[in-house]
């Protein structure tokens, strides 16, 4: 059985521009369910946070 270079390929046959684009896919799909879930803003309230907490222990530290 030999392949006729002529016959179209079947359109569930993973090649590598196939690939590629299930992997870019996969990446979009995790870029947007981290900004659904607020990655950055839960970044940045963290951030904020730490900031406080060492603003807090600062005065505290620098008393005898």
């Amino acid at each position: 059985m030999t392949d006729d270079p002529n016959k179209p390929q079947s359109p569930w046959k993973l090649n590598s521009s196939r690939v590629v684009l299930l992997v870019l896919g996969v990446l979009i799909l995790i870029y947007v369910a981290s900004a659904l879930l607020g990655g950055l803003g839960n970044y940045q309230q963290l951030k904020e946070a730490a900031q406080g907490a060492k603003s807090v222990e600062a005065p505290s530290t620098t008393t005898p």
